[in-house]
């Protein structure tokens, strides 16, 4: 093949005008290198072109660990060109390999073509993004517009003295479902609230609207997207959400507004739950959850916000499973916390797996242990039903409840004396959330928070977090399985090291992306390592989340691993080019958590 038409077939080439890639033909330059032999070297001549792989395999190696394999129509060699110094990395030869060589004077041209920069300074994190954002969606855009595009008209604004005959009277005038209260600050009148808090306890025409209302009014601003308004409505448990536009109510968005945009929208599984999910008709909880996920993705959801919603679904499960058994045993002897860890705890689970949960409660008392044993059994047993499987290493609430003072022994002891297999549990129960139950777990934060100065625990959580490298042969001839486990080797490596990067940081938020952030705003790790991390998650989650939808689709169960073979060539390179980043993420954190003197 004409060099000029294979670059033409591989980024950052085929992105460049006709005219300046044949231009830049004349000047390239075939160079052949032998089996074993080194094409570029740590430490040696600066390096002056760049480089793409014609033909052959090639390695990258970093003090001769493997790192990632190079193949036909890889670029290297231009980070260390960019910078003007000698090659970050050795590049060696795994048999006879062809390489095109394009010379400095010519690289500074093509970087005056947009694409061919972006690409090469940007770099990673900004293809990723590019990804992402050109993923075809037949409803792009319903969740990423404005919540002011679907909201109704603003309410009309009735007098706290009114009575509530009178606010039902303009509601109908009106064919509205809830007035505006004008006390300071004001509140809103619903004829949920009219059903609930008047007629089913009894009271008459003439109580007051404001001793009814709900006050202060949750707001959002007019410009919120729907995304963002969605979850507010979730989590708040509300189903009319005013928005606001210079200091003025400019309109209201409702559970109706949105239920008439999705077909299966979270407040449907939201509205079942709180009817339903007390035991009663959870069985047909995951198929809803299903295809309440696939209507995300259609609708333009990235994964990370895919997670946010169905973690709050799932919570308000657990809740209504939690007051049931309240509601059965009599109030509980002590104050307790329901809390999650894993994916659910990080809010970063789509599609429903194993069940990760603990019970904390605030001391022995007469009876507390045999009341939170059947309480778990109870939640436990319930999840099961709605098709959250036990959790095959036990930790579930069955086995994990405990007093606070003893879960805050044991959260001192997997810090101060760290043990590598302990560690398992540590990073698992780290990530833990709160989801019911009044019991203040401030003291198992400040726990977690005096991690930052222990540097044998950060060094080993570090080294827990280099336990899944990505498959460094995946693609090339290194290797002939095509399949590769996207969260084993990819998804797990990211959540372990904004782990411990926001431990080190005493960073609270327990989401991956968050954790990345707030690493970065206080200094443990770099913005662009941060930002190229939570792309490669975003990437990394929003892959395998359409897997798992196109294996429902066909009948079969959801995993994490898929066929790299079958994946579309930009796929198969944004992976590839993924996994060697998170490799020398984690050569990073080895380096800087002294990994090394473990031993």
């Amino acid at each position: 093949m004409d060099p000029v038409e294979f670059l033409r077939e591989h980024a950052p080439f085929n992105a460049l005008s006709p005219a300046v890639l044949e231009a830049a033909g004349r000047s390239l330059e075939v160079v052949y290198f032998p089996r074993g032999a080194t094409i570029l070297r740590v430490g040696g001549p600066k390096n002056e072109h760049m480089h793409v792989l014609r033909k052959g395999t090639a390695r990258l190696e970093k003090d001769g660990r493997l790192l990632a394999v190079l193949e036909d129509g890889d670029p290297f060699g231009y980070l260390s060109l960019l910078a003007g110094s000698s090659p970050n990395f050795d590049v060696v030869a795994e048999d006879d390999c062809l390489v095109y060589r394009l010379p400095r004077e010519v690289f500074d041209v093509l970087r005056g073509e947009r694409p061919f920069d972006d690409y090469v300074v940007k770099g990673l994190a900004a293809r990723l993004r590019q990804a992402e954002d050109s993923e075809p969606s037949p409803l792009s855009g319903s969740l990423t517009a404005p919540a002011r595009d679907l909201a109704g008209d603003v309410p009309p604004m009735i007098s706290p003295t009114a009575t509530v005959q009178e606010a039902a009277q303009r509601m109908s005038e009106h064919r509205a479902r809830a007035v505006l209260v004008a006390t300071d600050p004001p509140g809103i009148l619903t004829d949920d609230d009219l059903r609930t808090r008047v007629l089913a306890v009894g009271r008459g025409p003439d109580v007051q609207a404001g001793e009814v209302a709900t006050r202060p009014l949750r707001t959002v601003p007019a410009e919120t997207t729907t995304f963002e308004a969605l979850v507010t409505m979730l989590e708040e448990r509300i189903h009319h959400l005013p928005l606001v536009a210079g200091g003025q109510i400019v309109g209201i968005l409702t559970d109706r507004d949105l239920l008439r945009h999705q077909v299966r929208s979270p407040l449907h599984v939201l509205r079942r739950i709180e009817r339903h999910g007390d035991g009663e008709g959870v069985e047909g909880y995951a198929a809803e959850v299903a295809g309440m996920v696939e209507a995300l993705v259609w609708s333009g959801a990235d994964a990370a916000h895919i997670g946010r919603i169905v973690a709050t679904i799932n919570d308000a499960l657990v809740q209504r499973l939690c007051r049931r058994a309240e509601a059965e045993m009599g109030a509980p002897p002590v104050p307790y916390a329901w809390v999650v860890f894993g994916s659910e705890g990080r809010r970063e689970q789509a599609l429903l797996t194993d069940q990760d949960n603990a019970l904390v409660y605030l001391e022995e008392a007469p009876g507390a242990a045999e009341y939170f044993e059947r309480l778990a059994r109870h939640v436990v047993d319930n999840l099961a039903r709605a098709s959250f499987p036990p959790c095959r290493g036990g930790f579930m609430a069955t086995n994990w409840r405990k007093p606070l003072a003893e879960w805050s022994g044991l959260f001192s002891s997997w810090i101060e004396t760290p043990q590598p297999q302990a560690l398992v549990d540590a990073a698992n129960f780290f990530d833990f959330r709160s989801v019911h139950g009044d019991l203040d777990l401030e003291p198992l934060y400040r726990i977690i928070d005096g991690a930052a100065s222990q540097q044998v625990f950060l060094a080993q959580l570090a080294r827990a977090a280099l336990g899944f490298r990505p498959p460094a042969g995946l693609f090339g001839r290194l290797r002939t399985d095509g399949g590769v486990d996207l969260k084993k080797f990819g998804i797990l490596p990211i959540v372990g090291l904004a782990r411990v990067y926001a431990l080190e940081a005493t960073v609270r938020e327990r989401s991956s992306l968050e954790r990345l952030r707030g690493a970065a705003e206080r200094g443990t790790l770099s913005f662009d390592s941060a930002d190229i991390l939570a792309q490669a998650f975003r990437y990394l989650t929003g892959l395998r989340l359409r897997h798992q939808i196109a294996e429902l689709r066909r009948g079969g169960q959801p995993d994490n691993s898929v066929d790299v073979e079958s994946l579309p060539a930009a796929d198969r390179r944004n992976l590839k080019e993924t996994f060697r980043a998170i490799r020398e993420m984690q050569e990073a954190a080895a380096f800087r958590y002294r990994v090394d003197l473990l031993g």
